[in-house]
């Protein structure tokens, strides 16, 4: 006899009651208990909402219409309450600080035990077993707020995991975590799922990342409807990534350039099952046929850092030693594992901190007394976390706080603030309140803030997190074309695409030093370094080693090559 489905929607809608139009229309949906499900579609499809109506947060803290009917274990979702939701489905937030609870760590991942009234001892012995499964044992005692944004996800992850719910629900659980952090939370993920075969759920955009394990099936959304469910291999060989802007594996773009004809029978939805037999001629001919970019000149250091170290307490080095020049109009990526020192860099840089020893020079000024608002003339800083940069309670004004700060006249703004928040993928919303976004649109409106004052360096944290393919492709161009009229564009980020991409040069942290300083494509092909800093290789790596090419290196910066050279071509 089949299986009762876990959740059912039934001829579903939902109507914000701040929106003039629904965000969901017409959803039909099972999912059977023991399924891993992924949710994908670009930012604003309703991806998100669609977890909300089944954690519970629909109705019962977003209200709105609704039409249809939902079902939880049978269990019509509207007649409950969230308090019996929330023993049904577990969810993990894709804003971590809006999930703690605790004055510690510890507090936290035992916070939904003690309020079943889990003896003590059996509490500690649960909390210590989880957190060794996410890497936090060793931090039980640190404040939630302290922590980097991968470790928030990874305690998150564990205030979850340590309640017998029937359902985990992951809401962009890659969001904040750096790549061999995020490969591991999959694979904690598919553990759980091994061991409990509780039914998972995960709403994500990486699609790829989510990829590195198996799902049973692939919902895809757009413009508040199911577009698509289907299984991985079925989705990753359809045109239908390309379409609604979700990126699809860089494998599969590598093949798609090399002139295979990829399909479903060839399993491509993973490497380990990928049929190399017709692919491996066509790739190894069209890496042989890219021709190298000529070096380009090398221009003056607009930015020097030179044996900068600091630190919070006046014991632990966050910053230790740190050296490195930024060339004026150069793209440069700078990665490495949470907690490492990137954001910290940044914030000594901009005068938010001030190192304990070491120099920051501007050209050859030594820019040591600047004070922050004499630094932003010259650096423009966008924080990781967009709640924490938003003052204004409307989309427009916020954007254009920098320049009414800065005097410029009303009439000179208005354009100004129009154009980036087209460039930003924001122009729908340009008379909306901040409260009505969601947390990826409120990251595009703290970029749009910034880019608008147009300063000579900007230092971006996690430009692209929560950001569908379509946005980020176009943050990233507009990037680009500011960067070519010689804007100096500095981005820390776990988005090792993005580092492929769009810089040619790569600065590697770890503890606070400088572990590299060299290629991107060089950074993601040594294994040593790449496990020092809590990276992963690039799939074109594996890739490579699967086709017999010997120098993966080589193939991975061809690659880049190509691409660059067909996103120049696409431009003119």
């Amino acid at each position: 006899m089949k299986k009762k489905p876990v959740i059912e929607f039934i001829d579903y809608s939902f109507q914000y009651f701040t929106q003039a139009e629904p965000t969901l229309h017409d959803i039909n949906l099972k999912i059977y208990p023991g399924e891993k499900i992924l949710i994908v579609g670009p930012s604003g499809s309703g991806k998100s909402t669609l977890g909300h109506c089944i954690n519970g947060l629909i109705p019962f803290a977003y209200k709105g219409e609704i039409k249809g009917t939902l079902k939880i274990k049978d269990l019509i979702a509207e007649e409950q309450n969230i308090f019996k939701l929330s023993k049904i489905v577990g969810t993990v937030l894709q804003d971590s600080d809006g999930q703690f609870v605790g004055l510690t760590v510890g507090e936290d991942i035992a916070f939904a035990l003690e309020n079943d009234n889990v003896p003590t001892e059996k509490i500690h012995e649960i909390v210590q077993k989880v957190s060794v499964m996410v890497g936090m044992d060793n931090l039980l005692n640190s404040s939630p707020y302290e922590l980097s944004g991968g470790q928030k996800q990874r305690t998150s992850l564990a205030g979850v995991m340590v309640d017998e719910v029937d359902v985990l629900l992951f809401d962009e659980p890659l969001a904040n975590l750096d790549p061999a952090t995020g490969k591991t939370a999959i694979e904690i993920i598919e553990d759980i799922h091994k061991k409990t075969n509780k039914t998972i759920i995960i709403i994500e955009h990486r699609l790829e990342d989510v990829l590195h394990r198996s799902v049973d099936r692939i919902i895809v959304m757009n413009d508040g409807r199911i577009i698509a469910d289907m299984s991985p291999d079925e989705l990753v060989s359809s045109s239908l990534l390309f379409e609604i802007g979700i990126r699809e594996p860089l494998y599969i773009t590598a093949l798609k350039y090399a002139g295979v004809n990829v399909h479903r029978d060839m399993f491509p939805s993973h490497l380990d099952t990928l049929k190399m037999d017709t692919v491996t001629e066509p790739l190894q001919s069209w890496y042989r046929s890219i021709e190298r970019p000529e070096k380009e000149e090398t221009k003056p250091a607009i930015l020097t850092v030179e044996n900068l170290n600091f630190s919070y307490d006046g014991k632990r080095m966050i910053l230790n030693n740190v050296s490195f020049n930024v060339k004026e109009g150069e793209m440069i990526s700078i990665v490495g594992k949470n907690g490492a020192g990137k954001s910290t860099l940044a914030k000594v840089l901009c005068g938010f901190e001030k190192q304990d020893s070491g120099s920051i020079y501007y050209y050859s000024e030594d820019i040591e007394d600047r004070s922050i608002k004499e630094r932003a003339e010259i650096i423009g800083f966008v924080m990781q976390n967009p709640n924490q940069m938003i003052s204004k309670a409307m989309i427009y004004d916020e954007v254009a706080l920098g320049l009414r700060l800065r005097n410029v006249p009303e009439e000179e703004i208005k354009p100004r603030v129009e154009k980036v928040l087209e460039i930003c993928g924001l122009s729908p919303f340009i008379d909306w309140p901040i409260s009505a976004l969601s947390y990826g649109q409120k990251k595009r409106v703290t970029i749009a803030s910034i880019l608008v004052l147009e300063p000579k360096i900007i230092i971006l944290d996690e430009p692209t997190a929560g950001q569908d393919y379509y946005h980020y492709t176009e943050i990233m161009k507009f990037l680009e074309n500011i960067n070519k009229m010689g804007v100096t564009i500095i981005m820390i980020t776990h988005d090792m695409h993005l580092m492929l991409e769009y810089t040619p040069r790569a600065i590697v942290l770890a503890d606070g030093k400088v572990l590299a300083d060299t290629s991107a494509s060089v950074v993601l092909t040594d294994p040593e370094l790449i496990e020092e800093a809590n990276l992963k290789e690039t799939s074109l790596y594996f890739l490579a080693e699967k086709a017999n090419i010997d120098d993966r290196t080589s193939f991975v910066q061809s690659f880049i090559d190509y691409e660059r050279e067909l996103r120049e071509n696409n431009e003119t």
